[in-house]
């Protein structure tokens, strides 16, 4: 690494936002804030409780004022402040699904004021993309619909509402990540629509949220042939300076998603994409991993890009500029004594409640059979997730069930157990996961009469049915559905 004066050197920090283990912080992170750390992100792993997270974030900012705290809370199952009381709130399509304005923007008020409470100063929220695609797998439920108009409504309402709490939103992820058929958390995902369609839909809720005076924007780790075939939005200058920037007029920060997910960290790497972001027009580099050696070798590969020429250092100053200017404005959390409001757990559940859509029931449900099937979580994205089961059996103690996040499942030994109750078949995006829709098949056999509970986005088979739809599958979706079966 070639020595540089010490302002660029801050300045390079300052495009960094650090993810970090446990509840103390590491020596590492403290000397980086120390010479001009831009932020840092915050994971489960951090949490142990809500005194605990004040505490830390009051430390952090102890380190630099101006250092920014920034989280992803989405709600529905993406809330890493489960564990610090954060409300249980719907997802963002159960709130496009309930398509109240009023509601939308008093679920991102009570996330909001939570993490204000929290000490926390950015929410990587909302989601602006457009979920078009059924295969799509990583996006879904985070949007608010496949109606660009619409989701556009509904961003807006949830920015603004973010903006009077205090906090500061961020929408995600530019220029739209609803159209692929991959997860850049895994590998390089592709959108080869044309760009006429491009702006036509995607970026319409963006275009939204700028008009709404939204301070940041993520970029996605996606590749969009019609705009720039050589390299993914993250690193493509057309996108990111002349379509986000220019066309756009966006002047607040540009902030990478993670740059460890598989799409950057397989393709160029972790440090050249940092590089090559920053070039771009982004302002701030998230590298979630808690890993110091891979935090370093980003901020040197910005150090030593701008010693040899290959990045000019205005554009690193120009990016700690407005990283700056934003936490001059967000970094302190504001008062959250705001008078008197909604509990803030309320308004998660009425919002589900909302969104819930069901037919055919007979009356109450009691003591059901329950076949919870779902997928995984996201290790990086999901912590707050139920299973419906140990929902069921809280206001139902002689309810039973299984619970599968994969097959094969006995449906023999199921059909037996559920013998003389109510059967649930619960799924969620059946149609991405085929052994959910088989097993779903051979118990419909077995029992017609079962009723289907969809908790992500359902499929045909699911909506022609009897039974509900929750739209989501955070433990407020799921406790509405409990509500509904009663």
């Amino acid at each position: 690494m070639t020595t540089l004066p010490g302002d660029l050197v801050e300045a390079a920090n300052r495009c960094l936002v650090l993810g970090f283990d446990g509840t103390t912080l590491p020596g590492q992170l403290k000397q980086l804030a120390d010479t001009g750390l831009g932020g840092v992100i915050l994971h489960t792993r951090n949490v142990a409780g809500r005194a605990q997270l004040r505490e830390l974030t009051d430390e952090l900012r102890s380190l630099r004022p101006g250092l920014l705290v920034t989280v992803d809370q989405e709600g529905g199952g993406i809330s890493h402040l489960a564990r610090a009381g954060a409300p249980e709130t719907p997802g963002a399509w159960a709130l496009g699904v309930a398509d109240d304005i009023a509601l939308t923007s008093a679920v991102a008020d009570s996330l909001a004021r939570h993490l204000a409470d929290c000490g926390v100063a950015v929410s990587f929220a909302p989601v602006a993309d457009v979920h078009r695609v059924p295969v799509n797998p990583i996006v879904r439920t985070r949007a608010f619909g496949a109606d660009p108009g619409h989701a556009a409504r509904h961003v807006t309402a949830w920015v603004e509402a973010t903006l009077a709490a205090g906090v500061a939103p961020c929408v995600k992820h530019f220029p739209g990540h609803g159209s692929t058929a991959v997860d850049s958390h895994l590998g390089m995902a592709v959108d080869a629509r044309d760009e006429q369609v491009l702006r036509e839909i995607d970026l319409l809720p963006f275009r939204a949220a700028v008009a709404a005076g939204v301070p940041l924007v993520m970029t996605a780790h996606v590749v969009y042939p019609a705009l720039d075939a050589a390299a993914p939005a993250t690193l493509s200058r057309r996108v990111v300076t002349d379509i986000l920037r220019v066309e756009l007029g966006f002047q607040g920060v540009v902030v990478t998603d993670a740059l460890e997910m598989k799409a950057i960290a397989d393709g160029v790497g972790e440090a050249a994409g940092a590089v090559a972001a920053i070039a771009a027009g982004a302002d701030q580099l998230i590298i979630a991993r808690p890993d110091p050696e891979l935090w370093l070798r980003c901020r040197d590969a910005l150090l030593d890009a701008m010693a040899c020429g290959m990045l000019d250092p205005a554009r690193v100053v120009d990016a700690a500029r407005r990283v700056d200017a934003l936490a001059e404005r967000f970094a302190q959390p504001p008062s959250t004594d705001r008078g008197a409001g909604p509990a803030l757990g309320d308004v998660g559940l009425l919002a589900a409640r909302r969104a819930i859509l069901w037919k055919g029931l007979p009356g109450p449900i009691l003591d059901p059979f329950v076949v919870d099937l779902h997928r995984r979580p996201k290790p990086a994205l999901e912590w707050a997730r139920s299973d419906l089961v140990t929902l069921v059996r809280e206001v139902m103690p002689g309810a039973d069930g299984v619970t599968a996040v994969e097959g094969p499942v006995d449906v023999a030994g199921i059909l037996r157990r559920a013998q003389g109750r109510p059967l649930l078949i619960a799924t969620e995006d059946a149609e991405l996961h085929p052994w959910q829709a088989a097993t779903r098949t051979a118990l419909l056999t077995g029992r017609p009469d079962a009723l289907l509970v969809a908790t992500g986005v359902p499929d045909a088979e699911t909506e022609a049915a009897d039974g509900l739809c929750a739209y989501g599958r955070g433990p407020a979706n799921l406790r509405a559905v409990v509500e509904a079966l009663l």
